[in-house]
C-alpha cells in the first residue's frame, strides 16, 4: 500500500546540510500498524509528513498504491491529504472557537460533503470514539484525553486508507495514554485501517505489528509482534541519550 524507495530529505542550515532522512526504503501493507521509533532528530516525524504528503522530498520515491507522490501537483496532493490520510497530532490542532462536532466537519466541508451529511458523519464518528455527550463542547470545556478523541474522529471523518500519528499520547497522562492506545488498536482490528504512529512511548509501540528503528535518518531496524519488546526497549533508550534537533 506505501512504498518508500531510497527517500531522501535534505536541508540546509547555516551553510550546512542535514540529512533528516538519508535513503529509507520500506513497505507498509494494507490494514498493518506500524510504529516508528527512534532518537529526536532521526527523522522520524519528517517521513510522517513525506507519508502525509506535507512535504516534499529530496531524492527517491513515495508511492502509495502505485501512485507516485513527487508526480502529484500541488491541487492532487491536497485532494490527496483530504480523502487518503487522516492526521492525529500531540498537540491536537483542535480549532478552539468550534465545537467538537464543527472540528470533525472541517475535513468535510473541505471536501465539499453536504451540510446534513457532513453533520451525520462528525456525530457517527464521535460516537465511535466514545463522546457521545461531547459533541457540543469546545476544545477548552475537554480533557486531554477527550480532545485526542476528537482529533481521532476528525481524522477518520473521510474513511481515509491509514492514519498517521506523531506522538498521539505525548501530552495525555498514563492512563488516558492507555485508552487512546486502546482506541488505536480497536480501529486497526475491527476497521481494518492501516496505522503508523511515531512514538517514544513503549506501550504505544507495543500495540504495533511491527517496529521500524530510524536513526540518523536511516532504517536500522525492524521488528515484527513476536519481537516488540528488544526493539522498543532498545529505540527507548536511544531516545533518551539522543540529541533534540
Amino acid at each position: 500500500m506505501i512504498e518508500t524507495i531510497d527517500l531522501r530529505r535534505h536541508f540546509t542550515l547555516g551553510g550546512e546540510t542535514i540529512r533528516a532522512l538519508d535513503g529509507v526504503s520500506l513497505r507498509i501493507e494494507n490494514g498493518e500498524s506500524v510504529a516508528m521509533l527512534g532518537p529526536s532528530g532521526s527523522g522520524k516525524s519528517t517521513l510522517m509528513h513525506l507519508l502525509g504528503g506535507l512535504d516534499t522530498p529530496t531524492g527517491g520515491e513515495i508511492r502509495v498504491d502505485g501512485e507516485d507522490l513527487g508526480a502529484l501537483d500541488r491541487v492532487a496532493l491536497a485532494r490527496y491529504r483530504n480523502r487518503k490520510v487522516g492526521f492525529v497530532f500531540q498537540a491536537f490542532n483542535l480549532q478552539p472557537h468550534l465545537t467538537a462536532l464543527e472540528n470533525v466537519e472541517l475535513p468535510l466541508k473541505i471536501g465539499d460533503v453536504a451540510r446534513r451529511e457532513r453533520r451525520r458523519i462528525a456525530e457517527e464518528r464521535l460516537v465511535d470514539v466514545g463522546l457521545r455527550d461531547r459533541l457540543n463542547h469546545t476544545p477548552a470545556e475537554l480533557s486531554g484525553g477527550q480532545r485526542q478523541r476528537v482529533s481521532i474522529a476528525r481524522a477518520l471523518a473521510n474513511s481515509p486508507r491509514f492514519l498517521l500519528a506523531d506522538e498521539p499520547t505525548g501530552n495525555l497522562d498514563s492512563k488516558t495514554g492507555h485508552e487512546i492506545a486502546d482506541l488505536f488498536l480497536r480501529l486497526n482490528r475491527e476497521r481494518g485501517i492501516t496505522l503508523v504512529i511515531v512514538t517514544h512511548n513503549p506501550e504505544m509501540a507495543g500495540i504495533c505489528g511491527r517496529q521500524i528503528v530510524l536513526r540518523d535518518g536511516r532504517v536500522v531496524e525492524e521488528s515484527t509482534a513476536a519481537a516488540a519488546g528488544a526493539a522498543t526497549a532498545t529505540a527507548t533508550s536511544s531516545s533518551e541519550t539522543g540529541a533534540s534537533t
